[in-house]
């Protein structure tokens, strides 16, 4: 029978998050035309034999390269033909009944192409988790933020986002899309590699008249880091680049060499702090970013130009920050989401 739904999970050499989550998975996803499926993007540990003698009734796909995470589920997405794809992280428990109100929301909501649940943090279930919380957003500059997390502030969840909303972006954690849809929009870029690429895919689908939104009536819970440390400085590397990369693949603005000339400023301000905390190669991540960025400045300007032909909507644009997220956190103080009051939900 063809599932309606394949719930995939990347892999590459985390069989002790498997060992941890994949149960919990298997538990909570058991609605008829459900299938999981662990995409294994050539680990060199034993995640794929671990998988296949301990749970056969999942599914493995061996792709047999690291592809990393864009190209790895670009690939993995292709070897499945269910109508619809639950992206989900090695290192992600969902909670109870989380299928039904994701499914329900996008079949039931005009134009939607992805939904994202509510992403609440593992160790501390009450507070929302880095990597999504209650949907994403971003500003002028291109820095992503979400409802219940700005940067390293993450808010309890006190109901304060518990109304279904259009947001800018889901995260890739958990993330919910119509698989045509997806293929047909050109998925993920695997420039990126890891990081961001959801972001960058989002932004594209909504410029094409499609929307994105948070579903709180489903809850997963995120370790967070199970492949690269939020302090690590190849993520620091991947994190400062693929943003530069997405701002001029999507951007509309028409004051983009200024908007980058800011937003380089940002950065380096953000690399003079590492190096006052001694964090040398941190603040070298972030130049290799932008020297990185610059090589590849020509081809991201074609696929602007490509990207930017399919623009059919433009109402998406009050979800974008036109301020400086960076100036309202670190200068004026405003930590919370709820303090941001220009989004009208």
């Amino acid at each position: 029978m063809k599932s309606h739904l394949s719930v995939i999970i990347l892999n590459w050499n985390t069989r002790s998050l498997l060992e941890k989550f994949l149960p919990l998975v298997w538990l909570n996803s058991r609605d008829k035309g459900v299938e999981i499926v662990v995409a294994d993007n050539g680990s060199d540990d034993d995640s794929v034999l671990w998988v296949k003698e301990n749970h056969p009734q999942i599914k493995v796909l061996e792709l047999g390269f690291n592809f990393g995470f864009a190209e790895g589920y670009n690939r993995a997405i292709s070897m499945v033909d269910s109508q619809f794809v639950l992206l989900l992280n090695s290192d992600v428990a969902p909670g109870e009944n989380w299928i039904a109100p994701l499914l329900r929301r996008i079949k039931e909501t005009p134009d939607c192409a992805a939904v994202v649940p509510s992403i609440k943090d593992y160790n501390n279930p009450e507070k929302f988790e880095y990597a999504g919380a209650a949907g994403g957003y971003i500003d002028l500059f291109g820095y992503p933020f979400c409802r219940g997390r700005i940067f390293d502030t993450l808010e309890q969840d006190d109901g304060m986002y518990s109304n279904p909303v259009e947001v800018m972006w889901g995260s890739g954690a958990a993330l919910l899309v119509d698989r045509e849809l997806f293929v047909d929009s050109g998925a993920l870029d695997k420039d990126f590699f890891a990081h961001m690429e959801e972001i960058d895919w989002c932004w594209r689908v909504r410029n094409r008249g499609y929307s994105i939104w948070h579903e709180p009536e489903s809850t997963v819970y995120h370790l967070g880091g199970g492949t690269l440390n939020y302090n690590n400085n190849r993520k620091i590397y991947l994190n400062f680049r693929n943003n530069l990369y997405l701002l001029v693949k999507n951007s509309r603005f028409n004051l983009l060499p200024a908007t980058l000339l800011i937003r380089f400023a940002l950065d380096y301000a953000a690399g003079f702090m590492f190096l006052f905390k001694g964090r040398f190669k941190s603040f070298a991540a972030i130049f290799k970013a932008h020297r990185d960025f610059i090589k590849r400045l020509p081809s991201l300007c074609e696929k602007r130009k490509s990207n930017l032909r399919y623009v059919r909507h433009t109402g998406h644009d009050r979800l974008i920050y036109k301020k400086s997220i960076v100036f309202d956190y670190f200068i004026k103080s405003k930590r919370k989401f709820s303090q941001l009051n220009y989004i009208k939900e």
